[in-house]
């Protein structure tokens, strides 16, 4: 393993550390660079109608955790992506 990655006090296999949700649009044929990112997501490239609604889509998955008290850190990965597809704008 490359030393650079090699950190003894790194916690990277900590969810808490790791918990960060991530979009990548790959439909992008204008040129744009398009970069959305937050404390808990990011998302890169895309359309700009694709880009808009991943933003859109964890944006609202970020609101109802905070309505529900939750943080990502404390959400079971089913709940996520139940909270993901419920918030998927339609086309």
């Amino acid at each position: 393993m490359n030393k650079r990655y090699q950190h003894p006090n790194l916690p990277y296999k900590d969810p808490k550390v790791m918990a960060h949700l991530f979009g990548l649009g790959l439909d992008c044929t204008d040129g744009h660079k398009r970069i959305t990112q937050a404390e808990k997501y990011s998302i890169f490239g895309g359309s700009q109608n694709t880009h808009d609604k991943m933003t859109e889509t964890l944006f609202k998955t970020f609101e109802d955790l905070t309505i529900k008290g939750q943080s990502i850190e404390e959400t079971s990965a089913e709940e996520i992506s139940d909270l993901l597809e419920k918030n998927t704008p339609e086309d």
